[in-house]
């Protein structure tokens, strides 16, 4: 199997992405051929062999034509892809990395899918580099893809709303769920495409998995941090079979904590706030159990599901609020879906929805039960009403987008 791992050491985005895939033997021309079939005009292609602290490498442009830069929203673009005469892999890939990054700025402007318009995803460069970057992995036979955790520094960044803290808030929104580490390092690393990019295409690992190196390229970014701001990618194979315990996956399998306390001698009602005041401070997941105790006692099983860097306020959270005497603590493994959380609009108004892959490739969409509670008090109408609407509508949008 060939398999590629991005090693984010000094960030990532679209532009060092093709620079690296490019350095590493992805053929230039051949890509810029192939984006024609896009049949977007107002651009030219540049790559330029450069050097960033001694280290040689690619320089990805862009170089667009100002008169030629319309404002698309998702749908014209998944349009404008579906209508190309590319494979229908690249096809699929490209739609959903323009979804992930679609909803991310949705849910940052509080604004319906469908009317997102931002410079940032109607960008012809921003095209370029997703679908370019999907060319160059098919053309170098990439299987699988890897990625390091992605590095997060501080500042503030220019975006087309205004001056924002770094990392910018649709990449905050884009990353949720994924590593990450910090780095001292005063500007953005990550931008919202490179992590789009990433988040949809690859498995994370902290480790990069053992394979028979064959290429390895370096993409440079537009900055000087002090330390070369280069993307550096790994190309290689290996056998699956013989290699699978080389890789660590940190996404989809996750550490969680568990905390798990036996109560009967404390009132439903205020058991049922504790559970929520747990919820609102950070806990995964929270959940009650009836029980039968000792001497034929009902009591309830209380449930806590949280990060480890959480527990302790979780902790003093249970015994403020509860009866609880002693609280049993230990960690656990889980393996989740991808998921993401998009905002759809329907006659009663825009609810969010968390749409998640199963493994053989369907979605499951499953509509925010706040939003659909509120809408169906505030309108006095059936609550299953307001959810079968908010299916109706992600299911068009999806069926529209696929």
């Amino acid at each position: 199997m060939k398999v590629m791992y991005f090693d984010c050491f000094s960030g990532i985005s679209g532009d060092m992405i093709l620079g690296a895939l490019i350095d590493a033997g992805a053929s230039f021309e051949n890509i810029s051929e192939r984006l024609k079939h896009l049949g977007i005009q107002g651009y030219a292609l540049k790559v330029l062999k450069d050097r960033s602290y001694g280290i040689k490498g690619s320089r990805f442009q862009v170089i667009l034509d100002e008169h030629h830069m319309p404002l698309r929203n998702l749908s014209v673009i998944s349009r404008l892809i579906e209508e190309s005469s590319l494979p229908a892999d690249i096809k699929t890939n490209a739609s959903a990395v323009f979804l992930r990054l679609a909803g991310a700025e949705a849910l940052v402007h509080g604004v319906p899918l469908e009317n997102v318009h931002f410079h940032e995803l109607g960008a012809i460069d921003t095209i370029i580099d997703i679908v370019g970057t999907l060319l160059a992995l098919d053309e170098l036979g990439i299987e699988k893809v890897y990625c390091s955790p992605l590095p997060i520094s501080h500042g503030y960044v220019q975006c087309s709303h205004g001056v924002f803290p770094v990392p910018a808030p649709a990449t905050a929104e884009i990353i949720k769920g994924f590593p990450i580490r910090f780095i001292d390092i005063e500007g953005e690393l990550v931008t919202p495409t490179g992590a789009a990019i990433v988040t949809v295409l690859s498995e994370f690992t902290r480790i990069m998995p053992g394979m028979k190196l064959i290429h390895t390229g370096y993409g440079f970014g537009q900055n000087d941090y002090g330390i070369p701001n280069a993307l550096r990618v790994f190309i290689g194979e290996y056998d699956d079979a013989e290699n699978t315990t080389d890789i660590e996956p940190v996404n989809p399998e996750q550490e969680i904590t568990v905390l798990q306390t036996n109560i009967d001698d404390l009132n439903p009602e205020i058991l049922a706030f504790a559970a929520d005041k747990l919820l609102n401070h950070g806990a995964i997941d929270v959940s009650i159990t009836p029980l039968v105790m000792k001497k034929g006692r009902p009591g309830s099983l209380l449930t806590v599901l949280c990060s480890s860097k959480i527990k302790m306020k979780l902790i003093n959270i249970i015994f403020k609020e509860t009866t609880s005497l002693g609280i049993r603590v230990r960690q656990e493994r889980r393996i989740v879906l991808p998921r993401q959380e998009i905002c759809v609009e329907t006659e009663y108004g825009p609810i969010r929805v968390k749409i998640s892959a199963t493994t053989n490739g369907e979605k499951q969409i499953s509509p925010e039960y706040e939003d659909c509670r509120k809408i169906a008090g505030e309108k006095d109408i059936p609550l299953r009403s307001v959810y079968d609407a908010s299916l109706q509508a992600a299911r068009s949008l999806l069926k529209e987008i696929n």
